[in-house]
């Protein structure tokens, strides 16, 4: 369709294309200059923010200084965002009579061009603005990817592979109490730790023991650990196989120490064998022994990781 076809229909009320000057593409602040200022402001604080909830959960702070943070650094820039379309941006009222909008290629290339114009004029002039704006999406940006760092966590290297029990820990329980012949009762059970390092709340995850008390003489659970269990005293790792979890309840009828997450169930005479669950290896034993003192006391460490598997477990 040529421009010739659109004649008949064209409207004869000028059209002038507005001016920069042009009131309706003016700011709506009274005081622009200072209102830009304010804006600055506002993203400047909203940079500061945002930097401090980076560095907070980095730093892994109160929960607190981390929703304060980040809320008040997400606040800051949507305030100065919205602000600055209010503000000082074009605000019109923008009326065109209702008319046929066809025109020829050349008003169609001359509005396109002052279209184009306009929208740079417009971000030019707040350069300092959108610099800021940049600079506080940026840092966000940036403290976003923190997650992915710091909750990996640092490398485990070997440290998975062992606990604090050594040859000759004595077994306490949580109060720091040596556990000695008498302790127990023949159904009882309890936690220990290794005594020098039972107050180590980062090691007792990994050295959290259950003890119980199966019968009063000695107990085989396997070949090879006959000296394993002496007058019935046997503990196993309190980590279950499977997720980790700490296995605490006992069914003393049946004989099965229970895992509370996921119902496996370790047969505590036959070396923690599980009977049930998803658990996929047996609890590894403590082998124990009575020192000079009476106290019952390690023979030498796990001979195996305890809890459940991960991708570098060199033992079965």
């Amino acid at each position: 369709m040529s421009d010739a076809d659109h004649e008949p229909s064209r409207t004869k009320v000028p059209m002038p294309i507005a001016t920069l000057d042009d009131p309706h593409l003016g700011d709506a602040a009274r005081n622009p200059a200072r209102v830009e200022a304010i804006i600055a402001g506002v993203f400047l604080l909203a940079i500061v923010m945002l930097a401090a909830f980076g560095a907070a959960y980095w730093q892994n702070w109160n929960p607190w200084i981390l929703g304060g943070t980040m809320g008040a650094g997400l606040f800051l820039l949507g305030f100065g965002l919205t602000a600055w379309g209010k503000y000082l941006m074009p605000q019109g009222p923008f009326v065109e009579e209702r008319h046929v909008l066809a025109g020829t290629e050349s008003e169609r290339s001359s509005m396109a061009a002052a279209l184009v114009e306009r929208s740079a004029v417009v971000v030019k002039r707040r350069k300092m603005l959108g610099g800021l704006f940049a600079a506080g999406s940026g840092i966000f940006g940036i403290v976003a990817i923190f997650p992915l760092l710091r909750s990996l966590g640092p490398v485990p290297g070997t440290s998975l592979d062992r606990t604090d029990w050594k040859r000759g820990s004595v077994l306490v329980d949580s109060n720091g109490r040596p556990v000695n012949k008498d302790t127990l009762v023949v159904g009882g059970i309890m936690t220990v730790f290794p005594q020098r390092v039972y107050k180590n709340i980062q090691s007792q995850s990994m050295d959290q023991t259950v003890l119980i008390r199966v019968q009063d003489t000695d107990l085989i659970t396997e070949k090879g650990r006959e000296s394993w269990a002496p007058a019935g005293y046997v503990a196993y790792s309190k980590m279950c196989t499977h997720l980790g979890c700490p296995v605490g309840l006992y069914e003393q009828e049946l004989e099965l120490l229970v895992c509370p997450c996921h119902q496996s169930m370790f047969n505590v005479r036959n070396g923690a064998v599980p009977q049930f669950g998803p658990a996929p290896r047996p609890l590894p034993q403590l082998p124990l022994k009575f020192n000079a003192d009476g106290n019952l006391a390690a023979q030498a460490g796990y001979d195996q990781a305890v809890g459940p598997g991960y991708w570098e477990r060199t033992t079965t």
